[in-house]
């Protein structure tokens, strides 16, 4: 897959989250979309990350956006990850890393540790790729990048 850039039509993907299916097409010309890929559940910064999510939901929610998070994690783990920190928007386990290698969320190291890098994509609502937001170690860039990037696509 070719390097995404910003103004790419976004891939489109699909997964389940507690049995229920999600894909991108569910949102398109609906809703902008949070796309994040994390390392693991249960992790410090993807914790902090999925909790800064979280406490901003209502407000990107009003904004007519879905978060959505990737991780390679089980469906079981992400339902323990949800119940703990009251996360109110889908993870997808992505353990054949389809998604992830379709949206550049891996690489040679990420692949021996059975893992996808830190990436969050800001879809609008016409499936283009708003924002890129990259950065290993700091939840906060995620965060308040998608709040950057959505407050530019009103």
């Amino acid at each position: 897959m070719a390097k995404l850039q910003v103004g790419d039509k976004a891939p489109d993907f699909a997964g389940d989250s507690d049995g229920t299916n999600i894909s991108l097409a569910d949102y398109k010309g609906k809703k902008n979309v949070v796309l994040y890929f994390y390392p693991g559940d249960f992790t410090l910064v993807c914790t902090r990350e999925a909790c800064g999510f979280r406490d901003i939901y209502e407000e990107l929610k009003s904004a007519d956006t879905e978060i959505i998070g990737v991780s390679t994690d089980s469906e079981e783990s992400h339902k323990k990850f949800t119940a703990e920190y009251k996360l109110p928007f889908p993870l997808l386990a992505d353990k054949e890393k389809k998604i992830a290698r379709e949206y550049g969320a891996t690489n040679l190291i990420t692949d021996i540790l059975g893992r996808v890098s830190r990436v969050t994509y800001v879809i609008d609502k016409h499936g283009k790729i708003a924002a890129i937001l990259k950065s290993e170690l700091s939840a906060n860039k995620h965060v308040e990048g998608v709040k950057e990037a959505l407050a530019e696509l009103k």
